[in-house]
């Protein structure tokens, strides 16, 4: 057997592409988005269809398998492997022709499915098949699994698609194949002459969603065609490598109009959905209250619903007429449509997250039965879930009788694998009892493999075994998936893991890989340090991989101390977008602070830890001495050391005058401490107005020692809003923000612990005007003293300021502005705090036009640290320096994150201002 070391050398003699063994390439591929992990080998990126050629002649001599990997969004195992994973998104990911009038495109396999899509959409067409995973995806892997998504009721399959493959096995041979015997392998011809009784007889009778196991090879009879391709598909990498495909496109409406049907229930919406197919409608998907959750509202009446895209309007007010549903409404704005089927495309990740934080996991999520044995599957199938104390929320294709669901398993005891055996096996004959298909799109892995005899019988799994020893005679493909397969209770992801809170946070990532789009998406945050490199380990995904396997400990042997982990967050901006943007809520800047709190415990830190970690200590230092001005003046000569040389080495520039100093020469001031009652030394100034309610204005290290302006212009507003306003004054109050973010976890605790003991209780809400800070106070407090109940009274009173007004001063008026307004929404506004009243303020405010969404690229000290200027810099220009360049000369700037109002001022050479700035200039 040839050695790793062996192996690696000889491939990268043979191959241009790059080659990695490393410890951080192999555990970026442990998993896909399954339940299980398998550790491969090594990592090579070929260039193209030679590459992949030399490594496939290159492992079958030294007889290591071989795994053909895309987005690795798979859900059943089939994307894992135990020897060398072919990566085909590095390099092999290009569109290579377009022809619209043949409604066809050739395209490599690592191509994501919606750069096809935004490619021949100038011409009208689409690629039919439209998995939830669009953004991601490769057309390699939808071949693969013969994916088929919400569109499949009108378009099919992608094995419906595909009239031609490019294909590598095992050892190198190349074959074209597509319609009739020319170019498939020696011996495939009379296999398939010689088995034609068990292919006409014994497969199961045929429905659009039989994707299980080689279910396309009766495509190879005579009467079918011998369409070689399309048998292919579905074979999730066991046959061969796809080098290339020629895919057929369709026309694509040009003003589809969703109809949404509530229904008493679950059973209800199924019985109907195969009802509603002759009026040929493009999607019927189905969902439940029970996942829906609180978006019903939006919905209509009912406890389930049916979403049926029609191709017009006439179409869909016919089906509406014609449809026995609770309530009816048709949506014919693009917007609305768009959110409304944001519920539907993300429920794979909100489907894993139980309505009691507990998590539920794949495994069974695409069983298919006949579309009109739906509605008694379903509940039968929900019976079954109650009879083994197991919880689902199904949702799906029920126009094609597929059902998509996550399951609480408990695959980390004995019992509880045991019984998720148990209830496979159930499930399996239950499905095969209503003529279904355990796997309706997403394939069998090794999930379902090993039950895929009671689907079809020992003499078509021996028919199976022969089509793969046709293509693959050494068996190198992918062994273990579809064809003589490793057990459904093998190789668990969760069995490494240690018994710690840590650890079952790391797991929740489920790989549905949403992080890894390279749009900006919009009001989307995620994951901006990806969109800018493309490297996995630096999509959020990516690095819970790598913390994963340093927990396992079985590739990433250093642990806490590892630098390949290290190496990934350094570039996670603590963005926190994936808390909100990630559909099971993963929050990577809590896990990198971690990672970092236990990295560098009991070393000396980066500089960059001390002053930029250290920032409120140090502004409180300068203050006190009332060294501002000398400060200013020394940092425009003398770099700060510890930061970024590209930004000059210096900081903003600090106020003459704290934001508190100030406020304690204001007329009105108390000029004693508040004692006893109320909060501690705070000093108040009702509001001109009139006794309106008492709010608790937060003298954030921002507002307080950079930007005073801001607080000044907030306690404008909160008076001529009639609020009394109150500042804590007695001692320093910090949210610990800065050393949260560098990992100094107990100096955190006990800033945190001396803010509350200043603090005292807050009279009223408590209005932080920096929303990083809200954002810690609210969410890093809790987390960081959860046995301290103060903390928790604190975290519930933070408001945001535009939350103050709306909530405590709805009658208020704000200036009318009627100006253009451009800028920059904080990112953990956008994450952990919402931004909603913030647009109802501006709009009130006649402030039109959006703010830009993403990340600034500053992201607190992430921006001024050494390194990362470049990424910083790239953050910027996806959003936020664009919408700046295009911002008519009269725009304001708004930007209520001191971060991105310096990232606006160094790199767009711009003022932006608060908002509370910009309604006090309005006053």
């Amino acid at each position: 057997m040839t050695s790793p070391g062996e192996l690696e050398r000889t491939l990268r003699e043979n191959l241009r592409g790059e080659i990695d063994f490393g410890a951080a390439a192999r555990a970026l591929t442990t998993m896909d988005a399954s339940n299980y992990r398998r550790v491969p080998v090594g990592v090579v990126a070929p260039c193209d269809a030679d590459d992949v050629a030399a490594a496939l002649t290159v492992c079958a001599e030294a007889g290591v398998p071989v795994l053909p990997r895309g987005g690795g969004t798979s859900i059943a195992g089939q994307a894992t492997g135990v020897g060398v994973v072919l990566d085909l998104t590095r390099h092999m990911n290009t569109l290579v022709s377009v022809d619209p009038e043949a409604r066809t495109a050739v395209v490599h396999p690592g191509l994501v499915l919606d750069r096809l899509r935004d490619a021949v959409r100038p011409y009208g067409l689409t690629f039919g098949p439209d998995p939830s995973t669009h953004s991601r995806c490769t057309l390699g892997g939808m071949i693969g699994n013969n994916a088929c998504g919400a569109h499949s009721v009108a378009w099919g399959t992608t094995a419906d698609n595909v009239t031609e493959l490019a294909v590598t096995t095992y050892g190198g041979t190349s074959h074209r194949i597509g319609t009739g015997w020319a170019g498939a392998p020696d011996g495939l011809r009379e296999l398939i002459t010689g088995h034609l009784g068990p292919l006409r007889t014994g497969m199961p009778p045929g429905f659009s969603r039989r994707i299980s196991g080689y279910g396309g090879l009766d495509a190879l009879l005579p009467e079918h065609g011998v369409q070689v391709a399309r048998a292919f598909c579905g074979s999730e990498g066991t046959l061969g490598v796809v080098t290339e495909a020629v895919v057929r496109l369709v026309e694509t409406p040009r003003a589809p109009v969703l109809a949404v049907l509530g229904y008493a229930d679950e059973s209800a919406a199924a019985e109907a959905a195969a009802g509603l197919l002759p009026h040929g409608p493009l999607t019927v998907e189905g969902m439940a209250q029970d996942l829906v959750g609180d978006t019903a509202a939006r919905l209509p009446r009912g406890g389930a619903w049916l979403f049926v895209e029609m191709p017009d309007e006439g179409a869909a007010r016919a089906l509406l007429r014609a449809a026995d549903a609770v309530d009816r409404a048709l949506v014919t704005d693009p917007a609305e449509q768009r959110a409304l089927w944001r519920i539907r495309e993300d429920a794979a990740g909100t489907a894993t997250r139980m309505p009691d934080g507990g998590m539920a996991w794949p495994g069974w999520e695409d069983c298919a039965v006949p579309p009109a044995r739906l509605g008694a599957y379903l509940r039968e199938f929900r019976a079954l879930l109650a009879a083994h104390g197991l919880r689902g929320s199904p949702y799906g294709h029920f126009g094609e009788g597929c059902v998509h669901v996550r399951i609480d398993f408990d695959l980390v005891s004995a019992p509880g694998i045991a019984r998720f055996r148990t209830f496979s096996e159930e499930l399996a004959d239950l499905v095969v009892a209503h003529g279904g298909s355990l796997s309706g799109e997403h394939g069998d892995g090794q999930a379902r493999a090993e039950l895929l005899p009671k689907m079809y019988g020992p003499d078509l799994i021996r028919l199976f075994g022969a089509y793969k020893d046709v293509w693959d005679p050494a068996g190198g493909m992918n062994p273990g998936t579809l064809v003589r397969p490793a057990r459904l209770d093998e190789n668990l992801r969760f069995a490494v893991l240690p018994a710690t809170p840590f650890a079952g946070e790391i797991a929740r990532c489920v790989g549905v890989a949403k992080c890894r789009t390279t749009d900006p998406g919009g009001a989307s945050v995620m994951c901006p340090s990806y969109r800018v490199t493309g490297e996995e380990r630096h999509s959020t995904r990516g690095r819970a991989r790598l913390l994963h396997e340093m927990l396992a400990g079985e590739i990433v042997t250093d642990g806490w101390r590892s630098t390949e982990v290290a190496e990934a967050l350094d570039l996670c901006l603590a963005c926190k977008g994936c808390r909100s943007d990630c559909p099971v809520g993963v929050d990577m800047a809590t896990y990198k602070a971690e990672f970092l709190h236990h990295h560098w415990a009991g070393r000396i830190r980066p500089l960059s830890h001390y002053t930029l970690g250290g920032l409120p200590d140090w502004l409180r230092l300068i203050a006190r001495l009332r060294a501002a001005g000398a400060v200013n003046a020394l940092a425009r000569r003398v770099p700060v050391p510890g930061l970024d040389r590209e930004r000059g080495g210096r900081l903003p520039e600090l106020a003459r005058e704290p934001f508190t100093r100030w406020w304690a020469r204001q007329p009105g001031a108390a000029k004693e401490a508040k004692e006893a009652k109320g909060m501690k030394g705070a000093k108040e100034v009702k509001g001109a107005s009139g006794s309106g309610g008492a709010v608790t204005l937060w003298p954030d290290t921002f507002t307080q020692y950079l930007n005073p302006a801001a607080g000044r212009a907030a306690t404008q507003v909160l008076h001529a809003a009639g609020l009394s306003v109150q500042v804590p004054t007695a001692g320093p109050v910090c949210c610990g923000l800065t050393y949260v973010s560098t990992g100094r976890l107990d100096r955190a605790r006990t800033v945190l612990r001396r803010t509350l003991d200043t603090l005292g209780e807050p009279a009223g809400p408590v209005v932080v005007l920096e929303p990083s800070c809200a954002a810690a106070l609210r969410a890093d407090l809790p987390a960081l003293l959860p046995d301290d109940p103060r903390a928790a009274r604190l975290a519930g009173a933070v408001r945001t300021f535009a939350e103050t007004l709306e909530e405590y001063a709805p009658g208020w008026r704000p200036p009318h502005l009627d100006r253009k307004v451009v800028g920059q929404t904080h990112c953990h506004q956008h994450a952990v705090l919402g931004d909603g009243p913030d647009r109802r303020l501006r709009e009130r405010a006649g402030l039109t036009g959006e703010l830009s969404g993403g990340c600034c690229g500053l992201a607190g000290n992430f921006g001024f640290e050494p390194g990362h200027h470049e990424v910083s810099v790239a953050c910027a220009e996806e959003q936020l320096l664009p919408a700046l360049r295009a911002a008519p000369p009269d725009a304001l700037i708004q930007a209520d994150g001191f971060s991105c109002r310096t990232q606006i001022a160094q790199l767009g050479g711009a003022r932006a201002r608060h908002l509370a700035e910009l309604l006090a200039e309005g006053l």
